[in-house]
């Protein structure tokens, strides 16, 4: 078992760190709110004031909060992990983050004797609660072996995807299928509710053929429902799009669907809804 340190208790990290005391690991937290710890020092982890003092004693440090702008700071900044933590640790950043940062960190903690993987994450707080994400990892294939059985701990499906970087371009291939598939679901409500249609009938049908999609089979029923609670933010999935399509330019590739899902989403951020959960994109149309 190891000592690890996890950064970031949000919706998602909350789950994975408490799925990795399951597994045995010795946790310290650390995250600007302690309150949101409480639950996880209840069942054994432990709590520390700054990034630097939680990694000093760790042999893996995991990070999995909000904004690239967050991930510089923990790894990076004054009193960030990487001034304190020892030669032969592993960094694992989960964050969806730019890819050009995740290879930044990585040659950075090389020059320290540190390994770096960047290993974000698909399946929201339902697959996080459940062990069951999608882990998608770059970085040195070494390091990948090494910290399998810590991915396994919190995933079901771990792919290696290459140099470093390489994990996020994978997510960012993810949102981008996300993107599109969630207009088509909202597009199909909408126009149900339209014609008349019972929803929930069509989605019972709907999901079992050709249209069957995981946002279709989770999210669908949400929003049925009234259910806008985040599984998922928008004002994250805002962010993940922003960085698909400025990696896209780089690469001279047109995205216009990812374009258009991402200008949907970003009417309403600015509507106040930046906190719900992406299934509120049928707010959107409802609101026509």
């Amino acid at each position: 078992m190891s000592k690890i340190t996890f950064i970031g208790i949000g919706v998602m990290g909350s789950s994975m760190a408490a799925n990795l005391l399951k597994a045995g690991h010795e946790i310290t937290v650390y995250t600007r709110t302690k309150a949101k710890a409480e639950k996880l020092l209840a069942q054994g982890a432990k709590w520390e004031s700054s990034p630097a003092k939680a990694s000093e004693n760790a042999e893996i440090v995991i990070s999995m909060v909000g904004y690239p702008r967050d991930v510089e700071e923990i790894y990076l900044g004054e009193n960030g992990v990487l001034s304190a933590l020892k030669s032969g640790s592993t960094i694992i950043d989960m964050t969806t983050s730019s890819p050009k940062l995740a290879q930044k960190i990585y040659q950075l903690a090389k020059e320290k004797g540190i390994s770096a993987l960047d290993a974000p994450v698909s399946g929201g707080d339902v697959g996080a609660k459940n062990a069951a994400l999608a882990i998608m990892v770059g970085g040195d294939k070494d390091t990948y072996d090494k910290m399998l059985p810590v991915f396994e701990a919190m995933g079901k499906t771990i792919c290696y995807f290459g140099a470093a970087g390489s994990g996020q371009y994978a997510k960012m291939s993810n949102q981008i299928a996300i993107a599109s598939n969630m207009m088509g679901v909202c597009e199909a409500i909408a126009y149900a509710k339209k014609c008349g249609l019972n929803p929930q009938e069509l989605l019972s049908v709907i999901s079992t053929g050709a249209a069957g999609s995981w946002s279709l089979s989770n999210l669908a029923p949400r929003m049925l429902k009234g259910d806008f609670a985040p599984g998922f933010f928008i004002k994250h999935f805002v962010k993940d799009m922003k960085i698909a399509l400025e990696s896209a330019k780089e690469m001279n590739l047109n995205l216009p669907g990812l374009a258009l899902a991402e200008k949907l989403y970003e009417e309403l951020a600015q509507k106040g809804l930046e906190n719900d959960g992406t299934q509120a994109l049928l707010k959107y149309y409802d609101l026509q």
